[in-house]
Parts: structure tokens; sequence; C-alpha cells
């Protein structure tokens, strides 16, 4: 097993219309404002852009993300990313029982040095430092889809 690679998939529904999830996930820039561990999001270009995020554990994670896949008919966005991490991400949007379903997957390797260095005691932190990142962001983003509509 390689301990500096993650792989993530989150499942959100949400009682909105999938084309409403799929507009708010494809604004990155606003994420700061409903999930509260994205903590600075700023465009760079039509395409790329940087975050900075932050759970639980005390340490920032920088990131360049270019937008590699974007496809509202289909409900899919994708990112690649550089930096701290390096991989990619995706979001799915559906529809689901008169909602919607949001899955989330990400595969990434870990670029910091300290998290590398602490890949193999600090991997369950890390795990659930993301799961708690996931939470609110589901939280968040029922409370700005519940602002919007």
């Amino acid at each position: 097993m390689d301990w500096h690679r993650y792989r993530f998939r989150s499942v959100w529904t949400l009682d909105a219309a999938p084309a409403a999830v799929y507009e708010v996930l494809e604004h990155a820039e606003e994420y700061p404002h409903w999930w509260p561990q994205v903590r600075e999001a700023h465009p760079i270009d039509d395409t790329t852009g940087t975050a900075r995020f932050r759970s639980l554990l005390p340490y920032d994670m920088v990131i360049t993300a270019r937008a590699t896949l974007r496809d509202p008919a289909a409900g899919v966005l994708e990112i690649g990313m550089t930096g701290d991490l390096e991989g990619w991400a995706r979001w799915t949007v559906g529809a689901h029982n008169g909602g919607a379903r949001a899955l989330f997957e990400q595969e990434v390797e870990v670029r910091r040095s300290l998290m590398r260095a602490l890949a193999l005691p600090g991997r369950p932190l890390f795990v659930a430092n993301h799961a708690l990142m996931m939470r609110a962001g589901h939280r968040g983003l029922r409370r700005r889809l519940a602002d919007v509509v």
C-alpha cells in the first residue's frame, strides 16, 4: 500500500433540483461562503484557481486546481490538482428521490512533507479529518441551497 495516496468517496443527498446543486458546486470561488473548511478559493483564470483548506487538524493544505471536465448535461465537474495534494476530484450530480444526489470522488497523493512524514501513524487522523470536512460541506451546501431556492 502506498501510504501517501488516498481515495475518497462521499454521497450527499439534497432537497434541491440537480441543476441548482450543480450551479452552486460549479462556482468554487464561492465555497468559502458555505463550506467552513474551504478557507480561501481564488480564480486565476477561467479554468484555474487556488484553494486553501483546513479542517480539524492544525495544518493548511494549498492546491492549484484546473478544470478538466465541466459537463452540465451529465452533471459532472472535475478538476486536476497540484500543490500539497496531487491528483483529481470529481462531482457527479443527478436526480434522486425528488431531489439531488451529489457524488464526490477524489484520488490524491499527499505532497506536503509533514503529512508524508506522518503517513503511517497519521493516516487514520487524516481520513477522519477529511470525513469531518465532508460532513460540514454537506451541511453547508444544504443551507446554501435553502438560501438560493
